[in-house]
């Protein structure tokens, strides 16, 4: 897509893609575990075969790999041209030639691209729709795809009020920012949330205590966390109620939430309970957005 290059090339958008691509190379069987065991967990469920499974803004594709390795039948999308070959690569290794798992470029925003692929059992976003640049319409085009009584998982940062605020500029200001100052960025945003854990550790006689094990929640390592953090832009942040509110409205019913006080995503998942409000030719909205 020409767009997502230009707007990486004005400084309007981060590659996440690029730094996914830097994670595959540690990825390993326990990270792999670990992912199939957190969705699982969030689903309810002990495997996923006979299911249609939508990964709405793949990355990495672990998360397909997994509901792959879980038994379900995967689309996996991305509008990063890397994000799509970090999934590709996952593919090849893992499934190579499988007709069950299908990775596209795609963008969240298409709501006739989505509404051609069908209906899922499961669609899955997992810290993705706030960086659309159009959360609302992007919360929206979710449900386009979501089967009747299916689930709709998906992660949004939690609303911090002035704090998101300023982690919204310190992310514009890495994006149109060169390499050297990328990282000085990167490193500052690594002291900023990493300092209180390295020093409690260490006072428990282990400082990279908390560092070592971190592997352990969905497969991240902390430094690509922490790039990933500090460059995530475009970047709009949503508070429980909100999200909850404006399924509510769309005739869902929350079935499964992780809060988080911090900064980090609040994690729902959602039954398509009923038919939205009202169709739509473009996306669905919400008077929450209007507010916005």
């Amino acid at each position: 897509m020409g767009q997502f290059e230009n707007e990486v090339q004005t400084g309007e958008r981060f590659q996440f893609g690029a730094n996914w691509a830097r994670f595959l190379e540690s990825l390993n069987d326990d990270r792999i575990q670990t992912a199939k065991e957190s969705l699982s967990a969030m689903l309810g469920v002990t495997d996923l075969h006979g299911k249609r499974f939508l990964d709405i803004g793949s990355g990495s594709g672990l998360f397909s790999l997994a509901a792959r390795q879980l038994g379900a039948t995967v689309h996996s999308l991305d509008y990063d041209t890397q994000s799509v070959a970090c999934t590709t690569e996952l593919k090849r290794r893992y499934f190579p030639g499988d007709p069950q798992w299908t990775v596209a470029q795609g963008s969240a925003l298409d709501p006739a691209y989505l509404r051609s692929l069908g209906f899922f059992d499961v669609v899955y976003s997992w810290g993705v729709l706030h960086h659309t640049g159009q959360m609302w319409n992007a919360l929206a085009n979710a449900i386009i795809p979501t089967q009747d009584h299916g689930q709709l998982f998906i992660a949004i940062y939690n609303d911090q009020g002035s704090t998101s605020g300023r982690w919204t500029t310190v992310k514009r200001l890495y994006c149109k920012s060169p390499a050297p100052l990328k990282f000085l960025i990167a490193v500052g945003t690594l002291v900023t949330q990493w300092w209180k854990t390295l020093l409690k550790d260490s006072l428990r006689g282990n400082p990279l205590a908390t560092w070592n094990s971190y592997g352990q929640l969905r497969g991240m390592t902390p430094w690509r966390d922490v790039v990933d953090w500090a460059g995530g832009y475009p970047f709009e942040v949503a508070s429980v109620e909100a999200i909850f509110n404006f399924y509510r409205d769309h005739g869902f019913l929350m079935r499964q939430l992780k809060t988080n006080r911090g900064s980090g995503c609040n994690e729902f998942v959602f039954i398509r309970a009923q038919a939205p409000v009202a169709h739509h030719s473009g996306a669905l909205h919400s008077p929450v957005a209007a507010q916005r």
